[in-house]
């Protein structure tokens, strides 16, 4: 099953997180299907492409909790 969610990346005590969508049995890490956007929030940026989220989501992807908040 796919899943969106968030991808931490960055350095300690500065995250930057990348959502994307990944199969739920990938790692936490794992490489993903396709990166939908990126929310930087030490500088509250938020970048998502409304268009690929909707297309996942109609194929049947599952939206975590967190993405559904900036959202």
């Amino acid at each position: 099953m796919v899943k969106i969610r968030l991808n931490r990346t960055g350095v300690r005590n500065h995250p930057f997180y990348r959502i994307v969508a990944v199969d739920e049995r990938e790692k936490k890490g794992g490489v993903p299907l396709q990166v939908l956007g990126y929310w930087q929030p030490s500088k509250k940026l938020i970048k998502i492409d409304k268009k690929a989220l909707e297309a996942w989501v109609s194929k049947g992807a599952l939206v975590s909790p967190a993405v559904s908040k900036l959202i």
